[in-house]
């Protein structure tokens, strides 16, 4: 399944790259795309090619902190014609709903949920792929941060910025772009914030400009919906660590019943249990790949109750137990 992102997911690409001292005109054709063609914003290339692209640009100019590093430079114009519209919403939390329904426009590998958890909301966000994409994930949720203060301002106060990967050797940039805790190794990646910080109201909205923004967004993109298996895909990713990835879990969150979720999956040749599957699959490497998390940590963030129930699984799906698949992957 091919899954496509918007050009202007690489801006600051060239200019990161530069001041590292690489070039991105090599890394670039060697990931088989044009700067002619990063430059137009709404181009749409391959997902996956544009992840990997900032991963090796990470590793060869050594520096663990490259997407944070494209993430500084962003602005709120950068999601085009989308961004009107959420600059004209009246809270942050009506903004931040607007960007998740329409989130597949701008990357339709880019996984978003809002949980209200009491008096604090955990804003998730993941990158679906098949390897471990940290460079993607810390770009993503810099994004994400800097698209809330640019609609707050000062009254944006989030408590914590959680990454799931460890901790890069410099924290500098990280300092720079985040006024809150940062933590590491923990078992979801994004941001939490106070409940009340969401309903503040959007000094900046104006109910004329959301609806004509609508009319342009309805125009623009009214037939690019993300596929069922894009959004099921998307739906598992984020709720997996909290074991609410079930299919009742999946439809309930995407709005439909469990029975319509399984006629429409029927209907493309898939499977709630295939494509939960290989969601795991892809989570198990992620995490195992991650020397401090430990598997009785691993099993609960995939699903399982018990590490036995896991290792399971993961001996029918990968010939081995999940111990001799991380000693034979262990980075030197």
């Amino acid at each position: 399944m091919v899954t496509l992102v918007r050009a202007a997911a690489l801006t600051g690409f060239a200019e990161v790259m530069h001041a590292l001292g690489g070039d991105a005109d090599r890394a670039l054709r060697r990931a088989g795309l044009r700067r002619a063609l990063v430059r137009e914003p709404d181009q749409l290339i391959e997902a996956a090619v544009a992840a990997q692209l900032v991963e090796d640009a990470a590793a060869a100019t050594q520096c663990d902190t490259f997407g944070l590093r494209m993430a500084e430079s962003r602005q709120l114009s950068h999601f085009g014609v989308l961004s009107l519209l959420l600059l004209h919403q009246a809270t942050l939390r009506q903004a931040l709903a607007t960007l998740i329904a329409y989130s597949h426009l701008l990357n339709e590998s880019l996984a978003i949920q809002m949980e209200d958890a009491g008096s604090m909301v955990i804003l998730r966000e993941d990158i679906v792929a098949a390897g471990p994409m940290p460079q993607s994930v810390d770009l993503a949720i810099g994004v994400l941060y800097r698209t809330c203060a640019a609609l707050l301002h000062e009254r944006w106060r989030p408590q914590r910025v959680c990454f799931g990967h460890s901790a890069p050797k410099d924290l500098a940039v990280h300092k720079r772009l985040f006024a809150c805790r940062v933590e590491f190794d923990a078992e979801f990646n994004g941001i939490v914030c106070k409940a009340a910080d969401l309903n503040e109201p959007n000094l900046l909205a104006d109910p004329a400009l959301a609806r004509y923004a609508q009319t342009l967004v309805d125009t623009q993109f009214g037939n690019r919906d993300a596929s069922t298996a894009q959004q099921v895909r998307r739906a598992i990713y984020l709720l997996l660590p909290s074991g609410r990835a079930t299919c009742a879990g999946v439809a309930q969150g995407l709005g439909r019943s469990m029975r319509t979720l399984q006629r429409t999956l029927d209907a493309e040749g898939l499977s709630f249990t295939a494509l939960l599957d290989q969601v795991r699959r892809e989570l198990a490497q992620r995490y195992l790949a991650n020397p401090r998390y430990d598997m009785g940590q691993i099993a609960v963030m995939l699903g399982y109750g018990s590490h036995s129930a896991f290792s399971r699984w993961f001996g029918a799906q990968f010939g081995c137990a999940p111990q001799a698949w991380r000693n034979r992957h262990r980075r030197p």
